[in-house]
């Protein structure tokens, strides 16, 4: 998982490699590590691999799996796997699986249908899947999309200061100061403070 990280998938890879015996949690840690540092397509053949050898998935595996395929625009391999979780492992999504999908949908461009899979959850959706709608509603240029979602992140985290600022750029994108402006306005009246960094 350390190799991983900071980005030394040989030696990462060299360790797991090496294990005498392999689970759930060792697979996984392998094939968050190639997704995280833009492998995917090498984790979704160990993620093969790790079903030739016998080992269930389990909902931590379809995160990195997920994320893999959102970080290398594999949308159809995302749509197979997504589905598949429940379908032929009997694993319920759960927010962080329908997040990544978000997240994949998003950079893609398919703003609508990221909106329609985050109103279609069979439970609440969180602050990060509407603010990854957001994020990408800013790289597009979708503001009426884009304010819907940052609404939903003001509801839902009042003090994050990200919705705001993202939610200003879009209008400032589109030269409407006096919209970004009010967003900034609406940030100082309620007391969000914008984080350093």
């Amino acid at each position: 998982n350390m190799y991983g990280k900071c980005g030394t998938l040989d030696d990462s890879r060299s360790v797991f490699n090496n294990m005498p015996e392999w689970n759930a949690v060792s697979w996984s840690v392998m094939i968050a590590a190639y997704a995280q540092n833009g492998n995917g397509k090498e984790a979704l053949r160990l993620f093969q691999q790790m079903q030739v050898e016998g080992m269930k998935p389990d909902k931590i595996t379809f995160i990195s799996i997920l994320s893999a395929c959102s970080h290398t625009g594999l949308q159809d391999d995302a749509w197979h796997y997504f589905i598949s979780i429940k379908r032929d492992h009997g694993i319920n999504p759960t927010v962080e699986h329908y997040g990544c999908m978000v997240d994949l949908l998003g950079r893609a461009g398919q703003l609508e249908v990221a909106e329609n899979l985050i109103n279609d959850m069979p439970f609440e959706a969180d602050a990060a899947s509407w603010t990854s709608l957001l994020g990408a509603c800013r790289v597009h240029g979708d503001m009426e999309r884009g304010a819907r979602a940052a609404d939903h992140v003001f509801e839902l985290e009042p003090k994050n200061s990200a919705p705001y600022i993202l939610l200003a750029n879009i209008y400032a994108a589109a030269c409407m100061w006096d919209c970004a402006a009010k967003v900034r306005m609406a940030m100082k009246v309620r007391g969000v403070k914008k984080e350093p960094g």
